[in-house]
């Protein structure tokens, strides 16, 4: 297993975490999997034993008990792993049991701890952006939350670029704790975050961690052109994240997917997730199962090395348009390009 440094920190972190989204199974969640503490200590001895030290979950997975199954399954092992987990969602019916005020993410993080049985949180990360709570005061309670040793480190999820720079710039004026990565979705079949956010964690030292790094599936191999969709899988539960918005493209990723794979004898989800781990600015890749056979399968990825030859030819398929100004950019400014430019513009150059 790779240990990769965390962004703009010491902190090292395995190439892949395990994703605890499939834990416990209550209410719309069970719609991603229903995996009890049995099943879980399994998981986690399976991670460890592999080499995998990161572990993620969040308060709204089933409403807390993802939490508390994590922090059972982890007992007399904390000491060789780290959790991050994350706040911003509601947990409660009252209209302060939301958002990213100082009064929710102060009882969030108390709560937390609480369920991780644990003292502290590793990475404490916004699930999501807030609109209506000013920066300062959301970036100011996470200071206080390190300064008192509950949190150690600090991260966003689902951050725009904009939201994640203003987030940067306010922690530099005021000298708070800044965020050491960005959980966010990235995939073969969504290069979205290649327009900004790649480049930001390149420029900015803002680790990305991948949430759902096979697209809920879509990227197993599973499904394909002309084929029934798989039963029991997340989408046939009518889990509709992410959007697919061109399925005649997503086919053509997976054809090629699965030609990669079948070449090197092994699986188009090791593919996809070997792609993936080779972006600029990647640092773990958030794997989540719902049966162990595929968590032995997805933990090989870290052992697979693909060609240029290959990533090549899965680049070239899933390459992502120049929205505006940067195909302008490639046009006038190639010969005066970042590294952190080159992460969008780079393959639309012409040799």
């Amino acid at each position: 297993m790779e240990y990769r440094q965390l962004g703009r920190s010491g902190l090292k972190v395995s190439a892949l975490t395990l994703g605890t989204m499939t834990f416990g199974g209550k209410g719309n969640f069970a719609k991603t999997g229903n995996t009890d503490i049995a099943g879980a200590k399994r998981q986690v001895d399976m991670c460890l034993d592999a080499g995998v030290n990161f572990y993620d979950t969040a308060d709204v997975y089933s409403n807390g008990v993802s939490e508390e199954i994590l922090g059972e399954a982890v007992a007399g092992k904390r000491d060789r792993l780290l959790i991050t987990t994350k706040a911003r969602f509601p947990m409660g019916k009252g209209p302060n049991d939301r958002g990213s005020s100082r009064h929710h993410l102060i009882e969030a993080c108390e709560a937390s701890l609480k369920r991780l049985r644990t003292d502290h949180i590793d990475l404490y990360q916004l699930h999501e952006w807030d609109g209506l709570t000013p920066l300062e005061e959301t970036l100011a309670a996470l200071d206080d939350l390190v300064r008192a040793g509950k949190v150690r480190y600090v991260g966003v999820s689902n951050f725009s670029g904009w939201h994640l720079m203003k987030a940067l710039g306010i922690t530099e004026r005021d000298k708070l704790v800044r965020p050491i990565s960005q959980q966010i979705h990235y995939t073969l079949q969504a290069r979205e975050a290649e327009y900004e956010l790649a480049p930001i964690a390149v420029d900015q030292g803002v680790g990305i961690l991948v949430w759902s790094p096979l697209a809920g599936g879509l990227l197993s191999g599973k499904y394909r052109r002309g084929q029934p969709e798989p039963e029991g899988t997340r989408r046939a539960n009518e889990w509709t994240e992410p959007p697919v918005r061109d399925i005649e493209t997503l086919y053509d990723i997976v054809e090629v997917l699965v030609a990669v794979a079948e070449a090197r004898g092994v699986t188009a989800a090791q593919v996809a997730l070997a792609w993936l781990l080779g972006r600029p600015g990647v640092a773990s890749a958030v794997i989540g199962a719902r049966t162990d056979e595929q968590l032995a399968d997805n933990l090989k990825a870290a052992d697979l090395t693909l060609s240029q030859e290959e990533r090549s030819r899965l680049d070239e398929v899933s390459l992502p348009p120049l929205l505006y100004p940067y195909w302008h950019q490639a046009r006038t400014a190639s010969d005066r390009l970042s590294p952190a430019d080159r992460v969008l513009i780079a393959p639309h150059l012409k040799a």
